[in-house]
């Protein structure tokens, strides 16, 4: 009994600590979404908004192509000295340079430097955004039993898309507390400034997290990461292209769409955020359903039903969207909600049964945040992009519709890992 009762204490730990470190990690990535038309003006003004906005989703982007950076270094930890070392260094530097955004001088007062360094600190967030996400999926992986994975996987995408809410939640409190006005000159900071608190309580959390079996392991690879592309190659190929869904899906939809309501459908802004914080909060509980539903009937029926309903879906829900009804843009967001969390939900699980253990971590990461930086980065940048060379507001659902076609396909040829013990 005394067993049973300190294993689920330490389930309970393992899973506050997957949450809390994601949580930090895209509220973050959140808000600068949220505000990126603010810091466009702020940080790289230009006489043409839309060119101040592209900049601006411009230094979005450079964050994430640090992402692989991130994989290769803290993969390189996660399976050389430890799981538990790695996801408390990732924590700590993703709440440093959140708080110095937050402080930052605009272009007005240090001329080009503040651009310079804005896309300084997206960078270094990024870098530490290449070991949480994976490193925490691993970390929840091996230490649920098999017939439980998905669910205590999803966990992590809980926390990912509870750091969104946040985001999406304290912004809006600020859109409707203060002033337009007063947002677009200091209000925007005080978001950034927030993100400290959750970091630290995070670093806390990690702190005391249970030592991982794999810590005291004997075979460890000389270079985990080289061995992963001498060996997992095609694995983190799928990996990239399972993701491309994921990523283009879940930026476009639930942080760039704040900005396309704002600019092309003429929302208010505490509306836009209202509306995509509450469906988030439906994603929410979406996830960790899903995920406890592919330990019951499977990881590959709810991929394929996310994937390929946003490819049958998409176009019809963003044309939803584009209508000045609060209701009809909100069933078009719920839409996608549902769609997303089944692929989030049975993700996490599918990613850590594709490698085996003593490079799961660098393997992992490095394919995961490859993907994310071609494709979850640009998400933004490319839609803006689009939008101005079409003059079609629709235009998005092409974009988002070829993604789901091809980690469609990816996952068809994936195996079903449900149930199964993870390879070693």
């Amino acid at each position: 009994m005394t067993d049973t009762v300190e294993a689920t204490r330490n389930r309970r730990k393992v899973i506050a600590a997957g949450i809390t470190g994601n949580v930090l990690e895209w509220y973050d990535f959140a808000v600068y979404g949220f505000y990126a038309p603010i810091i466009g003006k702020l940080f790289f003004p230009s006489d043409d908004p839309t060119v101040s906005l592209i900049a601006s989703f411009g230094a979005f982007a450079a964050g994430f192509l640090m992402r692989p950076v991130g994989g290769f270094v803290f993969g390189h930890i996660g399976d050389k000295i430890g799981r538990k070392r790695a996801l408390v260094l990732s924590v700590m530097l993703m709440a440093i340079p959140t708080g110095i955004i937050g402080i930052l001088p605009d272009h007005a007062t240090i001329g080009i430097a503040a651009a310079v360094l804005m896309v300084a600190m997206r960078m270094l967030q990024g870098l530490s955004v290449g070991g949480e996400y994976t490193g925490s999926i691993v970390y929840l992986a091996e230490h649920a039993p098999n017939d439980r994975r998905g669910f205590l996987t999803s966990w992590t995408l809980f926390g990912a898309v509870g750091g969104i809410l946040l985001g999406s939640g304290v912004s809006a409190l600020i859109a409707n507390i203060l002033s337009d006005a007063e947002v677009a000159s200091w209000g925007w900071r005080i978001a950034f400034l927030s993100g400290i608190l959750v970091g630290v309580v995070g670093l806390v959390v990690r702190r005391h997290l249970p030592d991982m079996p794999e810590d005291e392991s004997e075979d460890k690879p000389a270079n985990p990461v080289m061995e992963a592309f001498r060996t997992q190659w095609r694995e983190m190929a799928k990996v990239i292209g399972f993701n491309i869904i994921n990523a283009v899906g879940f930026y476009m939809m639930f942080v760039y769409v704040v900005t396309w309501l704002i600019k092309q459908v003429q929302e208010p802004r505490s509306e836009a955020l209202d509306i995509n914080t509450i469906s988030m909060a439906v994603l929410l509980v979406l996830v960790p359903v899903f995920g406890a539903l592919s330990d019951k009937v499977g990881r590959k029926p709810l991929l394929l039903f996310g994937a390929g309903g946003i490819a049958l879906l998409g176009y019809p829900l963003i044309w939803l969207m584009h209508h000045p009804d609060f209701m009809m843009i909100l069933l078009g967001q719920l839409g996608f909600s549902v769609l997303v969390g089944a692929y989030f939900g049975a993700g996490p699980a599918t990613l850590t049964e594709m490698f085996p253990r003593r490079v799961r971590v660098s393997a992992l990461s490095v394919g995961y945040n490859v993907g994310l930086a071609i494709f979850g980065g640009t998400t933004p940048l490319i839609a803006t992009w689009l939008i101005s060379r079409t003059h079609d507001d629709l235009s998005i659902a092409w974009y988002l519709i070829a993604c789901a076609v091809v980690s469609f396909l990816v996952v068809l040829t994936l195996r079903e890992g449900s149930r199964k013990p993870l390879p070693e």
